[in-house]
């Protein structure tokens, strides 16, 4: 494994705040760590959601990463207009969005496309409309891995909606969608411990279906927390869904010890606004700068001021208590870490792009945040 790249700070003074500012080194160096632990590229479907940027696509198709993952319409547009191939749709399709995915199939009818069902209803429904347009896509299995948010459950359930995609017209099988949200244990003894019962019933499940002649055309396991240990199983249909990973924040950091290697790319560039005591600065990080869905202390950690603790968050205003507020004056700079990154960047209609030697490169467009683009 490679040393991460020294960060590199730009010159501020004509850059707006608050801001996403995107390393680009580092970015990369997160890349080359995800195919470190995937082994090749071809193992990795890393998930879009996290950054929403072409730019940042394009670095990973640089790497040889040919498939990904998305969650929205919006992102498989801009993986589609990246010249991404292989796209996957990790959300169930349903009531408007069929029809999206009818059009996107006949926008784009050179695209591998699949989305996820874990119902019956829809995916007739998916059938009738794809039939009717005389196109065809693929649709995997979402299983309900223990985090009892979406997914049929693994096994019989599991193996006759496989069934229905099998039989009806217009849908092919994609395989199965294996994503375990829940799998956050801090020491990866557990985590591993509590994957491994839950592969082998995917893998149990898998041999039935080979066993009735079906095809697979893959299994998109894991996520952020849990895809070190799915690379270590050696099933050639296995495609690691990485995310965060590529940007990093707090959150996986504190988390994850066992991934020491992944860097924080992107950092939110804040200034003191006002001293209005001694011993607080407010910032001009408020709410809709920085994600809210985290516990107010925890929201973001702000780089070299370690006793820094968030008082009060509005949505224009970040109130810090610490000891150090007598060395900041109104206008200073200062530099903090996300603790969600993925629900930080979508804030933001674009980021500040930094090169290796702290020159900024320009605008990097978040051009997915929205969830509709034109489809």
């Amino acid at each position: 494994m490679s040393a991460a790249p020294e960060r590199v700070y730009p010159d501020t003074t004509e850059l707006l705040s608050p801001s996403l500012v995107v390393f680009k080194p580092l970015v990369a160096h997160n890349i080359t760590e995800m195919l470190r632990i995937a082994k090749a590229p071809a193992r990795l479907r890393p998930h879009c959601k996290t950054h929403k940027m072409p730019e940042v696509i394009k670095m990973e198709m640089a790497q040889g990463i040919t498939k990904h993952k998305a969650a929205t319409f919006g992102e498989c547009e801009m993986l589609a207009d990246c010249g991404v191939t292989d796209i996957f749709l990790s959300y169930n399709l349903l009531g408007p969005n069929i029809a999206r995915a009818v059009r996107f199939v006949q926008k784009y009818p050179h695209i591998t496309f699949c989305a996820t069902a874990d119902h019956l209803v829809p995916l007739k429904q998916l059938s009738d409309a794809l039939t009717a347009a005389g196109v065809e896509m693929q649709v995997a299995v979402d299983l309900n891995t223990g985090l009892d948010r979406t997914g049929v459950a693994i096994g019989q359930p599991a193996i006759d909606l496989y069934r229905q995609i099998v039989e009806l017209p217009g849908v092919q099988p994609g395989g199965f969608h294996c994503y375990d949200g829940h799998n956050h244990h801090p020491v990866l003894t557990d985590r591993q411990a509590a994957v491994a019962p839950l592969w082998d019933r995917v893998q149990t499940m898998k041999a039935e279906i080979v066993r009735q002649g079906w095809p697979i055309p893959r299994l998109v396991s894991g996520g952020t927390g849990t895809f070190p240990v799915y690379a270590e199983f050696e099933d050639p249909l296995i495609e690691l869904a990485a995310g965060t990973t590529v940007l990093h924040d707090t959150g996986y950091g504190d988390t994850f010890a066992d991934m020491p290697n992944f860097v924080h790319s992107a950092l939110l560039m804040t200034r003191v606004i006002s001293r209005p005591a001694p011993n607080i600065m407010t910032l001009d990080a408020g709410n809709k700068a920085v994600s809210p869905d985290q516990p107010m202390p925890t929201r973001a950690r702000l780089l070299d001021i370690p006793d820094a603790e968030i008082q009060r968050h509005n949505e224009e205003h970040m109130v810090v208590k610490t000891s150090l507020a007598e060395r900041y004056q109104p206008g200073d700079v200062v530099w903090a870490v996300p603790r969600h990154i993925c629900t930080t960047t979508y804030l933001y209609p674009w980021v500040y792009a930094v090169d290796a030697g702290g020159a900024v490169l320009g605008q990097w467009e978040v051009r997915a945040r929205d969830r509709q683009i034109t489809i």
